[in-house]
């Protein structure tokens, strides 16, 4: 079973936290979580570019010269892609870029994150974060303690508390994240995931078998 290191709220070393086997012990299958990723990425784009082909651009339909002997080339329509505000040739249409995977799959992706990051030591467990007022310098000043300053971080909770967020928020390379929302794309993206205990009986109880 792969173990987590443990540290109170001030970032000193409180021992080691178990991480269960079946949330971050599986088998790391490097495709499926490359399909998850691409389907998260793909869900959030929007769709809505569009650009007017010939058949949608407002113009007239007359043909513009006479077929022969003006020693210009043949032109038939204003709206012609080859000409000034004619319309686009192979331009973006309007249309859902979502890509379905079924849940079983993405739940085994997000295992083979998990279980990746657990694999590399990337995963750290603090009994809570206690925050009376926003202060950036304090959550900074933890994660240097904790020595993942500078690191791409996933700091997880269990719940979105208003200090805490509004502490972590300005500092770089830092994002954060409720357990129940983890996704393969957020954790392949940090180099170390920052859990609350809370946090981590909360991915238990969502995402284990």
């Amino acid at each position: 079973m792969p173990n987590a290191n443990l540290y109170d709220g001030s970032g000193e070393t409180a021992g080691t936290v178990e991480l269960p086997d079946d949330i971050f012990g599986r088998e790391v299958r490097g495709h499926l979580i490359w399909e998850a990723v691409r389907s998260q990425l793909a869900n959030q784009r929007a769709g809505t570019a569009h650009t007017k082909d010939r058949s949608e651009v407002n113009a007239s339909t007359a043909k513009l010269y006479r077929q022969k002997g003006t020693g210009r080339a043949r032109a038939g329509s204003a709206k012609s892609p080859l000409r000034y505000g004619g319309g686009t040739a192979f331009g973006p249409k309007t249309r859902d870029h979502t890509i379905r995977m079924p849940r079983k799959a993405r739940r085994a992706a997000l295992h083979g994150a998990l279980s990746d990051r657990a694999g590399e030591g990337a995963v750290l467990v603090v009994e809570s974060l206690g925050f009376e007022k926003p202060r950036t310098r304090d959550f900074a000043a933890l994660l240097d303690k904790l020595g993942i300053a500078g690191e791409k971080v996933l700091l997880v909770l269990d719940e979105y508390d208003e200090n805490v967020c509004l502490s972590a928020r300005n500092i770089r390379n830092l994002d954060f994240i409720t357990g129940r929302e983890l996704n393969t794309y957020r954790v392949m993206w940090a180099d170390k995931l920052l859990l609350t205990r809370a946090a981590l009986e909360q991915v238990k109880e969502v995402f284990g078998s």
